[in-house]
């Protein structure tokens, strides 16, 4: 049987496709930069590796500037949220919604701000639903 493409990226993918979504663009050299800013520390062989593999599983494309490759990531920000809440829906939470939403409420303190924002988000989508 075929092994289903997991849409859930590795900590150090994600690390680099934030870097990308915030950037738009970047070298292997702007990606250290900005792991250094962050206080961690990749080789460039190291970044470069990562990279390779995220384009082979295509979550970035890259083109020739000069000597160098630059970076973009193939996959939208949001297309990628919505793949790994699937993921961890289905996975972790046998595909029960209230399941996921009861852990995120019961995890730590939620604002009364954030609170609102739930509840018109639910609002909103009871709308849509009639």
């Amino acid at each position: 049987m075929a092994r289903r493409k997991n849409r859930t990226f590795t900590e150090v993918e994600l690390e680099f496709m934030n870097i990308l979504w915030n950037r738009g663009e970047a070298a292997p050299e702007d990606i250290r930069d900005s792991l250094l800013q962050d206080g961690r520390t990749l080789s460039g062989g190291s970044i470069r590796n990562v990279l390779a593999i995220m384009q082979e599983k295509g979550y970035v494309t890259r083109r020739k500037e000069g000597k160098a490759y630059i970076y973009r990531a193939k996959i939208h920000e949001n297309q990628a949220r919505e793949g790994m809440a699937r993921d961890l829906l289905e996975n972790v939470f046998a595909g029960s919604e209230s399941l996921l939403v009861a852990s995120l409420l019961e995890r730590r303190d939620i604002s009364p701000e954030e609170l609102e924002k739930i509840e018109l988000l639910i609002a909103e989508r009871r709308r849509e639903k009639t």
